[in-house]
C-alpha cells in the first residue's frame, strides 16, 4: 500500500510541472461523477426491486372526452393519454413515455402516478414514477419520458396509483 502512496506522490510531483493541479481537480471531478451515478443507479434500483403494489389501472389509451360534475370528478380522469411511443430507428431501441393530463379542478395542480408495463406473458418488464406540477386550471399538460424498453410489442401499460394534490 505504501509503495501505491509513493508511487502517486512522485507520479503527482511530476505532473505538478505539467498542470498537475489540474490533473487533481479532474481526478477529483471524475470520482464525484462516479459517485453520483453509482449513488442513482442504486437508489433506482432498490426503488424498483422494493415496489410491490399489485393492484393496477389499465392506462387510458389515448384521448378520452369524459363529461363530469366538478363535484364528483375523478382525478384518475384528469390523466387523459398515457401510452407508450416506439421511436425506434435504425437498429436502436428508443421507447417513449408520453402524456397528456388535463387540470379540471379549480386549483392548480401537482400530479404525481406510479405505472407499472406488462409483457404478453404477464410479467412486470418495467415500472415508474412520473409528476406533473403547476399544471393550471383548464391546462393542459404535455410530457414525455424515455424508458429501457426493448419493444412496444404486447406490452400493456397499468397505473398503479394516482395522486393530485393542490400546488402552492
Amino acid at each position: 500500500m505504501k509503495a501505491a502512496e509513493s508511487m502517486v506522490g512522485r507520479l503527482q510531483r511530476k505532473m505538478e510541472g505539467r498542470g498537475g493541479a489540474a490533473m487533481r481537480v479532474h481526478r477529483r471531478h471524475a470520482f464525484s461523477s462516479a459517485l453520483i451515478a453509482a449513488v442513482t443507479a442504486s437508489g433506482l434500483a432498490f426503488g424498483t426491486a422494493c415496489s410491490s403494489d399489485e393492484s393496477s389501472t389499465p392506462a387510458p389509451e389515448g384521448e378520452t372526452s369524459a363529461q363530469r360534475s366538478p363535484e364528483g370528478a375523478s382525478e384518475r380522469a384528469d390523466l387523459v393519454s398515457f401510452k407508450l411511443d416506439d421511436r425506434s430507428q435504425a437498429g436502436i431501441t428508443d421507447v417513449w413515455l408520453v402524456w397528456t393530463i388535463k387540470n379540471s379542478s379549480s386549483k392548480k395542480s401537482n400530479y404525481s402516478w406510479d405505472w407499472e408495463a406488462i409483457d404478453a406473458s404477464g410479467t412486470r418488464v418495467a415500472n415508474g414514477t412520473q409528476l406533473e406540477t403547476d399544471v393550471q386550471p383548464g391546462q393542459r399538460a404535455n410530457g414525455e419520458f424515455p424508458t429501457t424498453l426493448k419493444s412496444t410489442k404486447g406490452v400493456k401499460l397499468n397505473v398503479t396509483s394516482f395522486d393530485r394534490t393542490a400546488a402552492s
